[in-house]
């Protein structure tokens, strides 16, 4: 039966203090480890630098550029078309496709994918087709009797 008394530590799990100081015979003595003169060497001397101290030199985060913020990769910008837009270039039961939007002036060029926002009124039925869709400019384009037509990017 095994008793809290009889209990033994694995082998190599207990490490013998490491005495410093305690004359030349010890293997630690004179410089105690820490080398010759310097801070470090020093009583409190490394307690005393701060994070990131190079010595003098200037540091690393004083080094790089300053940025704030967080800058997304992978985001997508778009060139915005509303829907009043719309409304006011092309006629009723018109075909809206990426080259009518760039031949009616109504988006520069097809550079960026373009997104179809929902702000103004829409009273005509157009059938059209670009890359994206706010849901509200689905809703309007939809309920006009047209018909809302997502391209691959």
């Amino acid at each position: 039966m095994i008793k809290q008394h009889t209990l033994k530590s694995p082998p190599g799990s207990h490490h013998r203090r490491k005495r410093v100081g305690r004359g030349i015979g010890s293997g630690h003595g004179v410089y105690s480890t820490k080398g010759v003169k310097g801070q470090k060497a020093r009583t409190g001397g490394k307690s005393e630098m701060r994070p990131g101290f190079e010595g003098g030199q200037n540091p690393l985060i004083k080094r790089l550029p300053t940025k704030r913020g967080f800058h997304n990769p992978h985001r997508v910008e778009y060139t915005e078309v509303n829907v009043s837009k719309l409304e006011t270039a092309f006629a009723a039961g018109a075909e809206i496709t990426l080259d009518a939007l760039v031949k009616a002036r109504v988006v520069r060029d097809l550079k960026k994918p373009i997104k179809v926002l929902g702000e103004g009124d829409l009273t005509k039925a157009l059938t059209v087709t670009v890359h994206k869709f706010t849901a509200s400019a689905k809703q309007k384009i939809e309920a006009a009797g047209g018909k809302a037509v997502e391209v691959a990017t």
